[in-house]
């Protein structure tokens, strides 16, 4: 058994031991750096349903939802009708830092929050895109892809930040004025990925399909709704224990994912929070975009469609 302690009022067990193969961090490591950064992963986690990824010992990791049983009462939660699991759910709200050591001492890793807040009216607070390089590519391809969707967000007048996944990829978020509708910004989204992949077919699709990408960066469209998006700050559960990491779009191209680690983050930032600083103010939608996006076909639908199409033809032939 690993050493024991209490911080914040929350009972921490088995410190010393690995958090998962190829870490390079314990379970103590973990604590540390989620107590050095929980101002800044609560500022992104407050007043939104959580999912965490868990990983325990000699098992794989999973992604948690439903708060179990035993979460104690101090854990603020909000239950939702899910979709996808056609069920109620409870979630818990990382609303304190007391919250956040606990998920640590569960063995919580990655945080996943939703993009629309407990307050459904304010709808999506930011739209998000999805950047993961083709297998065998390095981060600058991604890099190059990045670029495109910022010259299709200056071409109308938007913005937004970027922060590397914690894993291949990248994540740009664009703040948005509140109060637009669910459809209508998952329809902004497919847009703008839309006109990032005209700026250069040779080098990014927005091809759901695995098959049909041909080696290129995809440019996922897909976080509408009810979907989660890993938390800027969040650690990952990658080799050296990445962590989602803001990036100002001038050093993307000087940058690699693995250079921030649970163990690099909190003296590269000190106090500072680069996030907020980079997050342009909330921003009106174009009326073209709006337009554009809802000729375009709901990917995962499409998809869906397609491989039924194809399914029956193999079946045919």
């Amino acid at each position: 058994m690993g050493t024991e302690e209490t911080r914040r009022g929350v009972r921490l067990t088995n410190l010393d031991v690995a958090l998962f193969d190829g870490a390079d961090a314990t379970k103590r490591d973990l604590i540390d750096y989620l107590e050095a950064m929980a101002d800044r992963l609560i500022r992104q986690l407050h007043d939104r349903p959580l999912s965490v990824v868990r990983v325990r010992p000699g098992q794989d990791p999973f992604m948690q939802k439903n708060l179990p049983k035993y979460t104690p009462d101090f854990v603020n939660r909000v239950t939702l009708w899910a979709d996808s699991a056609h069920r109620e759910v409870t979630y818990a709200l990382c609303d304190d830092i007391r919250t956040l050591l606990w998920f640590g001492n569960q063995r919580a890793v990655e945080y996943h929050p939703t993009l629309v807040p407990v307050d459904h009216s304010l709808g999506q607070t930011h739209l998000i895109l999805d950047l993961d390089p083709p297998a065998g590519e390095d981060f600058a391809v991604v890099v190059r892809a990045a670029e495109l969707v910022r010259a299709a967000l200056a071409a109308d007048g938007l913005a937004g930040a970027v922060k590397t996944s914690g894993s291949k990829g990248v994540h740009i978020f664009v703040p948005i004025e509140p109060g637009l509708p669910i459809e209508d910004a998952a329809a902004v989204t497919r847009a703008i990925a839309a006109r990032a992949e005209r700026l250069d077919p040779a080098l990014a699709t927005t091809a759901f399909i695995r098959e049909d990408r041909g080696g290129k960066v995809f440019l996922d469209s897909t976080r509408a709704a009810g979907a989660t998006v890993v938390s800027t700050y969040s650690p990952r559960i990658r080799p050296g224990t990445t962590v989602s990491f803001p990036v100002d779009w001038p050093d993307l191209g000087s940058v690699h994912p693995r250079d921030f680690t649970i163990h690099t983050v909190p003296k590269t930032l000190g106090d500072r929070d680069p996030w907020a600083e980079n997050m342009p103010a909330p921003q009106r939608i174009p009326a073209d975009l709006l337009e554009e996006g809802h000729t375009i076909p709901v990917a995962r639908v499409q998809a869906m469609h397609e491989g039924k199409r194809r399914a029956r033809a193999k079946r045919e032939s």
